[in-house]
């Protein structure tokens, strides 16, 4: 058996459908520009503060003294040389 439809139907269904694509659109804008939580690794702040710490490092600075001059804590600075040392060992092997 079909359903008969009429216009009137019809328009009032899309009418329905708009309204609810609209809401939708309202939370998929709220989800695109909600701030991620957690650390973004390897952004843009991120390698300035990487290159930074990679430079006060070769120079011979103390992890100390990198953390202070980039307001950043001990410990993302031994994760930074965490990084640093896995990416030398990385170039090391390649070069062998």
């Amino acid at each position: 058996m079909k359903k008969s439809v009429t216009l009137e139907e019809s328009l009032k269904r899309i009418e329905e459908l708009e309204k609810e694509n609209a809401a939708l659109r309202e939370e998929l804008e709220y989800y695109r520009n909600r701030k991620l939580s957690g650390r973004q690794k390897h952004n843009a702040k991120w390698m300035a503060i990487y290159n930074d710490f990679v430079a006060g490092y070769e120079s011979g600075m103390t992890m100390i003294e990198i953390a202070k001059r980039n307001n950043v804590s001990e410990r993302t600075i031994y994760r930074y040389k965490a990084y640093y040392d896995k990416m030398r060992n990385t170039k090391e092997n390649v070069k062998e």
